[in-house]
């Protein structure tokens, strides 16, 4: 009764966890004994009952959708890769059969001393057929594994980097969606062999078929040769034999890394590749990477050159392949050294039925089911810590940005013709772990056309509420509406298409200058002309002609993402070398610029788009904090002119009425009188809000902060 009341709670267990989120099992398989804290992103799975539970309810709900996604690459080939891989776990059984005959015909030629070869050739021709026709298969099967392989790693790795970019930063600030990607970022690189659980891919769990394969072929022929008694003494003997310390080192087939890229072609690829993956994956370019809509871009150039990199290591890993070397990895070699190390106990055991062949053929059955078995134990063990990082795949693939309007709730975004229009009630906002509020009780109305500087000291909310406006950051409490219309019913995609931004700590890309200022709008990075008119508002062009290559020019950020290191302090360019085109190769240097040089890049990449009819906020964060009065003036009253309709037609820069409203956050209290509203921020909230006369009539906090500043 105890037992069926067990059973019956087990059962119901599974019945609950096939109903649980994806994302709620994956979690509560990272779950310690004491249920207050979590296991380390990576961390191996305890195998234990529960865990056993929650990898079953992974797999019942996860391996049908990776087993559809092979399927649906290459129906044919993945039939034949997995037949293939039964088939190949036969070999090593035939292979120690035929060497066992060749090894007993010799040794009937010298028990005998009548040495008629015409067997032995006859045997030996046959082994090398039988060698030739392995390999051949094996080289086969190989390549239609990597075109499967390589063709599934890239469909992963295109669904990670798309899913990377769509997320929002309120869903990335959470840990556990951090710790999610990281899981689930494992297992797209392990199908490239890299794995915090070793080399364990997706791809070997197909192998575990191949290894039980090859323990039931040994099975069969260590049961068929040791039915005799006469024979069994052989079996114990090669189990005795096989446990003891061997005599010979391991002599693995090493396999051939091509990573030493001698084509400068592929190292550019790399390169890029490495470099939009950094842009996906890292939380400082994540706002710009939102904000100016880049995800789509982002990700057509990942993927224009990870195509690139895969036909190469294709194109490469077989034009390297030898046929020798083909045919010498089917080769035996250590195998057949032992047997030969048994010819003296062999000769002086010639009373006894037993043969050097049948000894041969025991030692390598016995061998190879140990090394077979040993190898399905420990796939079987990675295999289960696998289910988990697929489990975080699949469920990270479900996720959604948090700032994404439900279904039925979004409405379209909604224009007014003089600009948009501001209206905050009682903002608040909490940073990710913090107590203290960032934001409280902001209040705020800014009109259409209207322009907004915000002031106050440092810590005081400025920046992020310039985050809020720009729906890069989820507010917490309260209410802000853009044109009469609840801001969390617009998409925030949507949105992002009607503001532009200058943010102080803007991104600095190591790339050329054309792309860091054309990323602002991607639909123009390839026009020369877009992107000279933007360094020209800016005050950049003068920058840009100063270059050795102008446009093309690579910029040294001082920051690598690609590995991850800085380089502060360094003297001097960084040599990466360019491709010339005629075979010949050039050192090429990344050039650094100064904080008032990069800021005036930062402001063409906001102009790039700041001109188009659609956009009607600019945000501007500290945007000239590194130029000096004068170049400050002059960015303004660009700003200005851009705000204002002109009479060249729909974005054309004038001095008509306004189109665009501006909110500008500066501690230049002198650039602050240019705006229409000035709103003084002290302690994350607005203590006071008007035109700069009124507030200096009132003699508070923003009176005296002028006063000091004059």
């Amino acid at each position: 009764m105890r037992l069926c009341h067990n059973t019956l709670k087990g059962y119901l267990q599974l019945l609950d966890l096939k109903h649980k989120p994806l994302h709620d099992v994956w979690l509560a398989s990272r779950s310690c004994s004491n249920q207050h804290r979590l296991l380390a992103p990576g961390a191996q799975r305890p195998f234990s009952i529960h865990n056993i539970k929650l990898a079953y309810a992974i797999v019942t709900r996860c391996a049908f959708q990776f087993a559809a996604l092979l399927w649906n690459l290459h129906p044919l080939r993945v039939l034949l890769m997995v037949a293939l891989d039964l088939f190949r776990g036969v070999f090593p059984a035939f292979r120690g059969y035929s060497q066992a005959l060749i090894i007993d015909e010799l040794q009937t030629l010298i028990s005998s001393g009548n040495y008629t070869w015409e067997r032995l050739v006859r045997l030996l021709l046959v082994e090398l057929g039988r060698v030739l026709v392995e390999s051949l298969i094996d080289t086969f099967a190989t390549t239609n594994e990597n075109i499967v392989q390589n063709s599934a790693r890239y469909v992963m790795e295109y669904k990670q980097m798309e899913q990377r970019v769509r997320m929002d930063i309120p869903a990335l600030s959470d840990p556990v969606v951090r710790d999610l990607f990281h899981e689930s970022d494992l297992f797209v690189r392990s199908c490239s062999g890299v794995s915090s659980f070793g080399l364990l891919s997706p791809f070997d769990f197909i192998r575990i078929l191949s290894l039980v394969s090859e323990l039931a072929s040994h099975a069969l022929v260590l049961y068929a040769l040791s039915r005799t008694g006469g024979h069994r003494w052989l079996l114990a003997f090669s189990i005795i034999s096989t446990v003891l310390p061997l005599l010979l080192p391991w002599m693995g087939h090493h396999r051939a890394y091509f990573n030493d890229f001698h084509i400068h072609q592929e190292a550019r690829t790399a390169a890029k590749q490495e470099r939009m993956r950094a842009l996906a994956h890292s939380d400082p370019y994540r706002p710009e990477v939102i904000l100016f809509g880049l995800g789509p871009w982002i990700l057509q150039s990942w993927a224009n050159a990870r195509r690139r990199m895969l036909g190469i290591e294709h194109a490469q890993s077989m034009a390297d392949m030898k046929l020798s070397s083909i045919f010498l990895s089917g080769v035996n070699i250590p195998g057949i050294l032992t047997s030969l190390q048994n010819i003296p106990l062999v000769i002086a055991l010639q009373s006894s039925s037993a043969s050097l062949g049948s000894l041969s053929l025991y030692r390598n059955s016995v061998q190879c089911f140990l090394f077979a078995a040993r190898n399905l134990v420990t796939t079987v063990q990675m295999a289960f810590q696998s289910i988990f990082l697929l489990g975080a795949f699949s469920a990270a693939m479900e996720m959604e940005p948090r700032m994404q309007p439900k279904k039925g709730f979004a409405l379209p975004y909604r224009s007014l013709p003089k600009g948009m229009k501001l209206e905050a009630r009682n903002l608040s906002y909490h940073y990710p772990g913090s107590k203290t509020p960032a934001l409280s009780h902001v209040n705020f109305t800014l009109e259409a056309g209207e322009t907004l500087a915000i002031v106050g000291l440092n810590g005081s909310g400025k920046s992020t509420l310039a985050n809020i406006l720009l729906r890069i950051a989820e507010f917490d409490g309260g209410e802000l509406l853009v044109n009469d219309v609840d801001i969390r019913r617009y998409h925030p995609t949507e949105y992002h298409q009607h503001v532009t931004a200058v943010f102080q700590g803007f991104s600095k890309f190591n790339a050329s200058v054309k792309e860091n200022i054309g990323v602002g709008y991607v639909p123009d990075i390839g026009h020369h002309a877009a992107i000279e008119r933007a360094a020209d508002l800016a005050g950049a062009a003068g920058i840009v002609c100063s270059l050795p290559k102008g446009l093309k020019t690579t910029l040294d950020s001082g920051f690598d993402p690609t590995t991850a290191t800085a380089a502060p302090g360094a003297t001097g360019p960084i040599n990466t070398g360019s491709h010339d085109g005629c075979g010949g190769y050039h050192p090429r240097t990344r050039h650094g610029l100064s904080g008032g040089e990069w800021q005036r890049i930062a402001i063409s990449r906001a102009f790039m788009r700041a001109h188009r009819p659609e956009v009607q906020l600019l945000v501007f964060d500290e945007p000239t904090s590194s130029l000096d009065a004068h170049a400050q003036n002059r960015v303004f009253d660009t700003v200005e002119k851009l705000s204002r309709s002109g009479s060249g037609g729909p974005g054309a820069i004038g001095t008509g009425g306004r189109t665009k409203t501006v909110v500008f956050i500066t501690h230049r209290l002198s650039t602050a009188r240019r705006a229409d509203k000035i709103a003084m921020m002290e302690h994350g909230t607005i203590t006071e809000f008007g035109t700069h006369q009124e507030l200096l009539q009132r003699n508070g906090s923003y009176a005296a902060l002028y006063r000091a500043s004059v």
